[in-house]
């Protein structure tokens, strides 16, 4: 039986001669402490610290990235506990065994690595996953979950978190935040990020249904466009309150573009009349990103932008599952015009940071770079969703690095709902960035004693000043 072996110099430069040099860079920061502004682990699970109930629900079904694999290859989301559908013990052995049973599916991809690394790492389990072995490794992983040592505190603890992030809708209480922050017997950081994406789409259906929450959870009238603005500003000051850092931004495009007021209340109130057209809404909505980036400036929420995903690209999947199971799809996007008038506006004031994320990799050097080698207030953000993967973050580093140096770029996010695969994912990015820093060494580009500090900056400076 093949046994899976995890080479300690993965994803480091195959030259030896760099290769050594990018080991010690890599030792250097290996255990840092993780900084997560971005991902999807319910606060829940860390407020409960109940056990996790089986594998196949923490490992394969939060996971988007294992989901739309195996959906390629013919498997049936329902039979994977996509959505949330619910399964039983022996259901959810089942599904635990076609993961294994197309584990050669994976090859070539970052699913592969942050996987086994779990299984290894975290599991002590040496056995590849395949159809002969899918019951013993899932057994194994039953049994220890079962166990205090992987409740979520105790992952939260030997992962070395130092900061996790949730996403939460505007009008969430967030009374799982408040019981969590208020347990003496917790020590960790979790915050909440305010995502209003919904609440910024007049065009889109159940835009006023929304609206009508956001009224009554602030209490402020919301007939008119200045009420939708003092709700938004009474939501986002009550999650600075719990704890918030941030926004998250996610639309078709980039652009943030201000209207007359007059023009603004007009197209507010035919959205409210359930009248405005897909290009009003659009035009409204670009607005209205501008003045989240106005209220970003006055409270000191960090704004992140990652625009250019077609949400839900197959309608029958979405109606029987709902979003998040993998049928998302990029598409290009420009930046350097959309932004203008917003970084014209904000750009550098110094109560304003702007994260620029993208799954269009072809604006890096174009356009993300130089935008964050001029603009005190804009970060690039580092590779994430589609784009996390070795290769493209090595291309990431080329492409942002000559313009905008080591100093502009956010620290990796690893925007995931796996909990268990987030050090696997901060470990790749360490690696990789780690070899990309050794070839500058033998280069002659940077020093050793330069190619350690900017591995330091790339881990933990950049965060902690992109995000606290």
């Amino acid at each position: 039986m093949t046994r899976l072996e995890l080479h300690p110099d993965r994803l480091l430069p195959a030259d030896p001669a760099l290769r050594d040099v990018a080991r010690s860079i890599y030792e250097s920061v290996r255990d840092l402490p993780i900084i997560s502004p971005h991902g999807h682990v319910p606060v829940s699970w860390l407020a409960d610290d109940a056990p996790f109930t089986d594998p196949t629900s923490l490992l394969l079904s939060p996971d988007h990235y294992i989901m739309r694999i195996l959906h390629a290859n013919g498997e049936r989301l329902e039979d994977l506990g996509a959505g949330g559908t619910p399964l039983d013990a022996e259901q959810s052995r089942a599904a635990f065994r076609t993961l294994c049973a197309h584990w050669g599916e994976f090859a070539g991809t970052p699913v592969k690595l942050w996987f086994e690394a779990q299984l290894v790492e975290i599991f002590g389990i040496d056995l590849l996953p395949g159809p002969d072995t899918a019951d013993a490794i899932y057994d194994t992983v039953a049994a220890q979950l079962a166990t205090d040592a992987f409740r979520p505190r105790a992952l939260y603890e030997r992962f070395g978190i130092e900061l996790l992030a949730t996403t939460d809708d505007p009008c969430d209480p967030l009374a799982d935040h408040a019981r969590l922050a208020a347990d003496p017997t917790w020590h960790g950081r979790v915050v909440p990020t305010f995502r209003p994406d919904h609440y910024l789409e007049p065009a889109r259906a159940g835009w006023n249904a929304l609206i009508d929450t956001l009224g009554g959870v602030s209490g402020v009238d919301v007939d008119s466009y200045a009420g939708w603005v003092a709700a938004m500003e009474d939501r986002r000051a009550y999650f600075r309150r719990h704890g918030a850092i941030s926004t998250d931004h996610a639309h078709l495009d980039a652009r943030m573009e201000p209207l007359p007021a007059d023009v603004a209340e007009a197209l507010y109130a035919a959205a409210r009349a359930g009248r405005i057209s897909a290009d009003d809404g659009a035009t409204l909505r670009r607005h209205m990103l501008f003045e989240q980036a106005r209220m970003a400036v006055d409270d000191g929420l960090v704004m992140t932008l990652h625009p250019a995903s077609l949400r839900n690209h197959h309608p029958a999947t979405f109606e029987r599952f709902g979003p998040d199971v993998g049928a998302d799809i990029p598409i290009s996007v420009e930046y350097t015009r959309a932004l203008a008038p917003a970084l014209g506006a904000f750009g550098t004031s110094p109560n304003f940071r702007l994260v620029l994320f993208t799954m269009d990799e072809t604006v890096y050097s174009r356009e993300l770079a130089p935008l964050a080698g001029f603009y005190p207030s804009v970060f690039v953000g580092v590779p994430w969703w589609f784009l996390d993967a070795p290769d493209t973050m090595r291309r990431f580093r080329e492409a942002v690095t000559e313009t905008a140096g080591f100093t502009r770029t956010s620290g990796f996010i690893d925007d995931t709902r796996a909990f268990l695969s987030i050090p696997a994912r901060h470990d790749v990015s360490r690696r990789v960035d780690a070899g990309y820093l050794a070839r500058l060494v033998a280069e002659h580009r940077l020093t050793v004693d330069e190619a350690h500090a900017a591995a330091h900056t790339l881990v933990a400076d950049n965060p902690r000043k992109a995000f606290l």
